[in-house]
């Protein structure tokens, strides 16, 4: 009997030890690495990059670089002291930042997984302990009851007890604790255990807290921007709304949260107009985007610039990225609407005031220049022409500058009739004459018969044909030719205006339509609306204005109005 009470002893003590020493070992050898880690990340997340958080990761890494007990984590923790020495180097490099994150979340894990394996050893050791004692404590049984009546009790109870807590570990648990008051092994492994599941509860506490004051700040970043925010998920539905969105399309977070915005927008135009080019109508034409949406915000009426922005991320351990919604966000530009409104009208009001002196002054240079009321010397007479030719440069600028109120203000007043393009594009080849002779070019005028009458304002095509000839005049060499040229393609009239001159760049191409735009080292004259008020009226007019160039050979500007029904 003492022999099997001997035994019995013996093999507890054997598996109770081994069940403390694997606890142990879990407390030892892996959580000291999470903690390690977890501090780690902690210096990492820190605002700014001080000498504070660096010398707190490299305290935290050097006790790492000593707690090395698993397969692989040796390299991941030299790979890791690898890539946080170079991101001491250059703390804004993003992706090496990213790269020391995942090597930290890669021991982590590592050591998550050894937690996991070794709590499965310490089971498979209680099992196997349960058993044994029951099988020596069945025998001890048969040989004495009286004496072994309580033995399996009091030895396979702590362990059971145990099998379960570990099993509660690795359900992720972590509250779950052992109850031995004992001071034997028993007692050590309850201590050690509890120790071990403390811990680790503090570690899922601390990671919990860190994601939900991350939440508060971006929230309160988002309700702190002046401009409105929308933000959807993927289906579609709110995920927030500042407080600025909130008040200008005049509901509630309550009622908007969580909820898909189609369905808000049922109740509300504002959310309506600016969802709309989330929701193209299937067999139409891609919508254009609304440049500017009026709200009426702050007691009056605001200008706001709209940008859906769609959010892209890619999952850990993929390559594709990953549709996650979308952000709306209106800027308010009110304040630079009112200033280009200021700013037109008092073009508007210059420029018109400037035309009545201006006038005054080309009369007053024709009663010079007429003999009958007195003859002036060679001298004067050069003084006049200089004076004639900046008074007609002022005028065709004040004309520029007038016309590009009517396009800023959106007021351009268009009186659409039937017209001969062949007298629209000989008013402006004759507009053009006294240049040409300057220069000594020729304008080649190529017109078939039978044209019919084209849709237009004949004042303002005119005006934008004569603008093309001028151009052509002012970049083409002496002695050279200009061409201009009336086609009849069908449901259409085009005018075309090309010249052998210096040709544009191919990356100036689709800027020359621009306002104020002038080639580099082009002749520095005019004000660089010319072409830009062009577009405009001929776009207004519903047709289309069109360049073809190539530098070094010439350019080819081409105007295409619809024929008059």
């Amino acid at each position: 009997m003492f022999s099997m009470v001997v035994l019995l002893t013996v093999i507890g003590t054997i598996y109770i030890n081994k069940l403390s020493a694997d606890t142990k070992n879990i407390l030892v050898a892996n959580y000291n690495t999470l903690d390690y880690s977890r501090q780690m990340l902690i210096a990492l997340n820190e605002e700014g990059f001080t000498k504070e958080s660096i010398s707190k990761f490299e305290t935290n890494l050097k006790k790492q670089q000593a707690n090395i007990t698993e397969t692989g984590e040796q390299q991941l923790t030299d790979e890791l002291a690898v890539d946080f020495n170079k991101l001491k180097t250059d703390p804004a490099d993003t992706l090496l930042e990213a790269k020391v994150h995942d090597k930290l979340t890669d021991i982590m894990l590592l050591n998550m997984q050894a937690i996991e394996r070794k709590s499965t050893v310490a089971k498979n050791t209680a099992d196997n302990a349960v058993l044994w004692i029951g099988i020596v404590g069945a025998v001890c049984f048969l040989i004495g009851f009286v004496l072994l009546v309580n033995l399996p009790g009091n030895i396979a109870n702590p362990l059971k007890e145990l099998t379960e807590s570990i099993q509660e570990i690795a359900a992720l648990n972590y509250k779950k604790r052992l109850h031995f008051e004992k001071h034997n092994e028993f007692g050590d492994l309850a201590s050690a255990f509890n120790t071990m599941a403390q811990k680790l509860e503090e570690y899922k506490a601390s990671n919990i807290e860190k994601l939900m004051m991350e939440k508060k700040r971006i929230e309160t970043l988002i309700n702190n921007i002046n401009d409105p925010v929308i933000g959807l998920d993927e289906k579609k539905r709110i995920l927030f709304m500042n407080d600025v969105a909130l008040k200008i399309s005049n509901l509630e977070a309550e009622d908007t949260i969580g909820k898909l915005i189609q369905d808000v927008a049922v109740n509300n135009d504002l959310i309506r107009s600016l969802i709309q080019d989330l929701f193209p109508v299937p067999g139409e034409k891609e919508r254009i985007k609304q440049e500017q949406v009026k709200i009426y915000a702050d007691n009056k009426e605001s200008y706001f610039e709209k940008q859906i922005i769609p959010i892209n991320i890619t999952p850990t351990g993929e390559q594709e990225e990953k549709f996650v919604g979308n952000v709306i966000l209106l800027q308010n530009v009110t304040t630079f609407k009112e200033l280009d409104f200021a700013k037109t009208n008092f073009i508007a009001t210059v420029s018109h005031e400037l035309k009545t002196p201006l006038s005054s002054i080309k009369m007053s240079l024709q009663l010079l220049e007429n003999e009958k009321i007195g003859s002036i010397n060679e001298e004067q007479k050069n003084l006049v022409e200089s004076i004639k030719d900046d008074a007609n440069r002022l005028l065709k600028i004040t004309g520029e500058l007038l016309n590009m109120t009517q396009v800023e203000s959106g007021k351009i007043q268009l009186a659409m009739v039937a017209c001969d393009p062949k007298e629209i594009l000989h008013y402006a080849v004759n507009a053009n004459k006294t240049a040409a002779e300057q220069k000594n070019i020729k304008i080649e005028v190529k017109v078939p018969d039978g044209l019919p009458m084209v849709l237009a304002d004949e004042e303002k095509t005119a005006w934008v044909l004569t603008n093309l000839i001028s151009n052509a005049i002012r970049y083409s060499y002496e002695n050279a030719v200009v061409y201009a040229d009336i086609e009849n393609t069908g449901g259409s009239i085009q005018f075309s205006v090309s010249d052998k001159g210096q040709g544009i760049a191919p990356q100036y191409i689709t800027k020359i339509f621009d306002r104020y735009f002038r080639i580099p080292g082009a002749v520095k004259e005019g004000t660089g609306l010319g072409l830009s008020i062009s577009k405009e009226f001929i776009e207004s007019q519903g047709g289309q204005i069109k360049v073809e160039s190539e530098l070094g050979i010439g350019s080819r500007f081409t105007v295409v109005l619809n024929v008059a029904g």
